[in-house]
């Protein structure tokens, strides 16, 4: 039996993404959400809103069951210090668009960081947990760790797509179309096991208190080893890892948010599923490159991951 076949829809409700919308202002912070808007995954927010602004909007029409969500970012370092910004990834595949052309970034499997200098801009597009396989038709499994030019996945319609986006007067707006346009043109087929498959992934990050793969086969009601198969080839990764990943985005985020002195590390470690409080410093620190109370004091990680070009 095929998993097409096997799939079932077991979870109805979608999760929506609570930042569509928000801009990050690295002057000021605003709109008031500051560090927090900049969501999981940005490590060292506070540092990050004070060199870049970053965006998030909604899926657009006709993609929503491919894509989680749509992200512009726009720096001015002119006259400053060029800025690293480390990223620990979440499990999905995005499309980029900048100055050096339209890739694909599948899952990073490690902490990577961008380095960004001068002025520019960029568009992402950040698909679902395996919404970008009806594009690819392989096992996501294969672009772990790789970024690959747009146009050898979805034609020379790419590189159309991001001269528009990366024009001077394109607008947030107009970078978001151009993006849509080319995803549309390529008419992926709607798959009922990428859709479940998006549901359990967002059903994991919903969830704190699911953190074991079986918690999720009973939920789903397929066995252990179908969802091992069906996340190695639609998302890349293992269910496992997603849920690590999503335990330490919360980490990282109470860290960051409530400073060394304020967080209850220990009661922490239980909130989110770990054996004690020295199994999440180790499972952070193995990460992130830090011991949480000092990430949550604002010290730099150790080069753990890979560096990304200059922006």
């Amino acid at each position: 039996m095929t998993l097409a076949a096997a799939a079932r829809a077991v979870l109805k409700k979608r999760a929506t993404y609570a930042s569509y919308a928000v801009r990050v202002d690295a002057a000021s912070g605003a709109p008031g959400t500051g560090a927090g808007a900049m969501g999981p995954g940005v490590l060292h927010a506070k540092a990050a809103v004070a060199r870049f602004t970053l965006s998030r909007y909604p899926p657009p029409a006709g993609l929503g069951p491919f894509v989680d969500f749509c992200w512009v970012i726009r720096w001015d370092l002119r006259g400053r210090p060029p800025h690293e910004q480390a990223i620990l990834p979440h499990p999905n595949v995005n499309l980029a668009f900048e100055a050096t052309g339209a890739a694909v970034f599948g899952v990073d499997t490690k902490i990577f960081t961008r380095r960004l200098s001068g002025q520019g801009k960029a568009l992402g597009v950040r698909f679902r947990a395996g919404g970008f396989r009806p594009f690819y038709g392989e096992p996501l499994v294969n672009l772990n760790d790789r970024v690959v030019p747009a146009h050898r996945i979805l034609g020379p319609a790419a590189d159309q797509a991001c001269a528009v986006v990366m024009a001077d007067t394109a607008d947030d707006a107009a970078m978001v179309e151009a993006a849509a346009a080319l995803l549309r043109g390529a008419r992926p087929a709607e798959d009922p096991v990428a859709e479940q498959v998006a549901e359990l992934g967002a059903l994991i990050t919903r969830d704190r208190g699911l953190y074991r793969v079986a918690q999720l086969a009973g939920v789903s009601g397929l066995p252990a080893r179908r969802l091992q198969r069906m996340f190695a080839q639609y998302v890349g990764v293992s269910p496992k890892w997603v849920m690590r990943r999503a335990r330490l985005h919360e980490a990282a985020l109470r860290a960051e948010a409530g400073g060394s002195a304020a967080v209850n590390w220990a009661a922490l470690a239980a909130e989110l599923g770990y054996a004690d409080q020295a199994h999440l410093a180790r499972d952070f620190t193995e990460t992130i490159g830090v011991p949480p109370a000092r990430y949550a004091a604002g010290k730099p990680a150790l080069e753990l991951g890979r560096r990304r070009g200059d922006g």
